[in-house]
């Protein structure tokens, strides 16, 4: 096929948008559509080179395979190691550990599974994970992987008309599917290939079907192309549920500028955008280390300016001296192939970063004092004791459900700092049959919205308490604060709506039980988290003043609720703490799996203060 001067520069247009989203979300806030971008270039490129294959009728699975892996691994190698090396020297344990795990995962293309089981793209969190990018070329070449065996196939089958037809049918309906799971799945269908491989298809289709456009119609649809993607680029941002119907914008417009087809356009012809296209790959793979090298050092925003220009010279040298190598490929039997160059190569690399977490981040590095703090950490994360899933449901509510000995019924509801309270609830064997109707990241007042999930488990209570009689019913005010606006004005009208919703649940809540419980908050931040006490060396105890500090809007929300009188309201700082506030005991034992979450055997350890609900 000759090469396509406007597909390379359009791949310059999704690589820059992609940098500057990274590099300072507010200049592009819809950056990171460049992905779509890029997803369906890829899918054009891939059809072409099956269907020419069946064409000339000398396709070779094998073939395609080692050609991608001859494409893709080098560069990304190069990455990989580069970190563990950087790693070595600069990242602690627990942080050189997880880079380890992700490093194996990414070049054995696993690593969007991986994250997706992790935490959510835009999560705080993502900025700590040195190979966050990698997602996205796991997912293609998930689809590499499966597409051309399914080709195949369908080939011994089936006409090429038919095929042709058949990637038509599948793109429409992997939409449908994409669209409608990102409401549910928001994060899985953020990650993972059965959500974005309609998106590659859509660039087979326009490979398969090519427009008979004149010159006019062309630049017309160029124009509208390209206009759609910088639409997607600048209209939508984190908060967009993605990819959903969303990603149809930035898809279709890359689809037209594919259509268009104009080798001559100014917008992707120019010599800017021919070198910056040519380098986008080696581009958009350094030049996420480099984000999360200035976040992780706190380095001043001016090196904002330095990482891009960094990104750019890095990715031009990745181009010129690691994408030009090109490993022996040749193979005359199976075993050859699979011990080929590209095979070996990621399995060394996938083999450094797995020994570089069984290792637990070579910890061997460390003094053996630092050590017994390090292992004590890597027990506490993660250390969480809460069903993964709902054993009851009432009508549309969702329960987790503990059985009592007697018909008497306690309605536990809110967030995860209800959750945490199910270790202790659970091995207390009392009277009461416990319904705890949670939602993490979720506040039960109707006006709060959680940009990534939805929260009408909790808010829907209404549902529960109509159905049931319950002698007890208990909640938090913990994430009353979450999710409001940086605007003083707005911010304060949330916090009111909040308060003038949540004291009809608690007027609701009395009207349909014995007795109404409000959990204030239990002592939290960064000292508490084990992975930044490691990072931090910070002190083992904060003051109850810090402690308290973190609860003014739980504190003026007490004043301000009608319908406090005949609650009982539990205030757990009162507990857990003396003039201090500790975070591990005196053997180094952390409390807290995060910055604010019990684990299971503390839990059992100190809630005895909630005797009082269930007695």
């Amino acid at each position: 096929m000759q090469f396509r001067k406007d597909i390379n520069g359009l791949r310059s247009i999704a690589v820059i948008a992609v940098v500057l989203f990274h590099f300072s979300p507010q200049w592009l806030p819809g950056g990171f559509a460049g992905v779509d971008v890029f997803f369906v270039i890829s899918g054009f490129l891939m059809t072409g080179l099956i269907f020419r294959g069946f064409e000339q009728g000398n396709f070779s699975i094998s073939g395609f395979y080692i050609a991608r892996a001859n494409r893709i691994i080098p560069a990304l190698s190069a990455v990989c190691v580069t970190l563990l090396f950087f790693g070595w020297f600069y990242l602690n344990p627990i942080e050189y550990m997880r880079l380890g795990k992700h490093v194996a995962s990414s070049v054995i293309f696993g690593s969007n599974i991986l994250y997706w089981a992790e935490s959510g793209y835009f999560a705080a969190a993502s900025r700590e994970n040195w190979l966050l990018h990698s997602w996205s070329l796991s997912v293609e070449w998930q689809f590499y992987v499966l597409y051309p065996i399914i080709l195949v196939i369908m080939r011994k089958a089936l006409s090429i008309t038919a095929i042709k037809m058949s990637i038509v049918i599948g793109t429409i309906a992997g939409f449908a599917f994409g669209a409608s799971a990102t409401s549910l799945w928001p994060d899985a269908s953020y990650y993972l290939l059965p959500t974005r491989a309609w998106e590659m298809l859509i660039g087979g289709v326009a490979f398969l079907y090519p427009m008979q456009l004149s010159v006019k119609q062309k630049k017309l649809t160029e124009f509208v192309g390209i206009a759609l993607i910088f639409v997607s680029y600048f209209f939508f941002s984190a908060s967009t549920n993605w990819p959903g119907y969303y990603a149809l914008v930035p898809v279709m417009g890359s689809f037209m500028v594919i259509q268009a087809a104009r080798n001559d356009s100014f917008i992707t012809c120019n010599a800017v955008s021919q070198k910056i296209g040519a380098w986008s790959y080696s581009i958009y793979l350094w030049h996420w280390p480099l984000v999360v090298a200035i976040f992780y050092f706190s380095l001043s925003p001016v090196y904002t300016y330095v990482g891009i220009a960094l990104s750019v010279l890095l990715g031009f040298l990745s181009y010129r001296f690691v994408e030009k190598i090109k490993l022996n490929v040749t193979f005359k039997s199976r075993l050859a192939y699979l011990t080929s160059a590209p095979w070996r190569l990621s399995l060394v690399i996938a083999l450094l970063g797995y020994s570089v977490f069984i290792t637990s981040g070579a910890l061997f590095r460390e003094p053996e004092a630092l050590q017994h703090n390090i292992k004590q950490a890597l027990l506490a994360m993660d250390d969480w004791d809460y069903p993964t899933h709902t054993n009851l449901n009432v009508g549309k509510s969702a329960i987790t459900f503990i059985k009592g000995t007697t018909d008497k019924n306690i309605l536990m509801i809110g967030a995860s700092h209800i959750e945490q309270t199910y270790p202790y609830v659970n091995s207390t064997n009392n009277e009461y049959n416990v319904y705890y109707l949670t939602e993490g990241g979720c506040f039960l007042t109707p006006s709060y919205v959680n940009p990534s999930w939805d929260c009408s488990n909790i808010q829907e209570y209404k549902n529960i308490l109509s159905v049931i009689k319950f002698d007890k019913i208990v909640s938090s005010i913990f994430l009353m604060h979450d999710y409001l606006s940086d605007e003083a004005d707005e911010r304060e009208k949330q916090i009111n709506l909040r308060i003038q919703e949540y004291d009809q649940f608690l007027r609701f809540a009395k009207q349909h039980s014995k007795e109404v419980f409000i959990i204030l908050g239990e002592p939290i931040g960064e000292e508490f988290d084990p992975k930044l006490s490691v990072k931090h060396n910070f002190p083992a105890y904060i003051s109850v003043e810090q402690a308290r500090e973190n609860y003014v809007v739980q504190e003026y929300v007490l004043t301000q609720l009608q319908n406090l009188e005949d609650v009982i309201v539990i205030d757990p700082i009162e507990y857990l703490c003396t003039n201090i506030c500790k975070v591990k005991d005196s053997s180094g034992t952390y409390y807290y799996k995060d910055v604010s979450h019990f684990r299971p055997w503390y839990a059992k350890q100190v809630l005895q203060y909630l005797d009082v609900i269930f007695h």
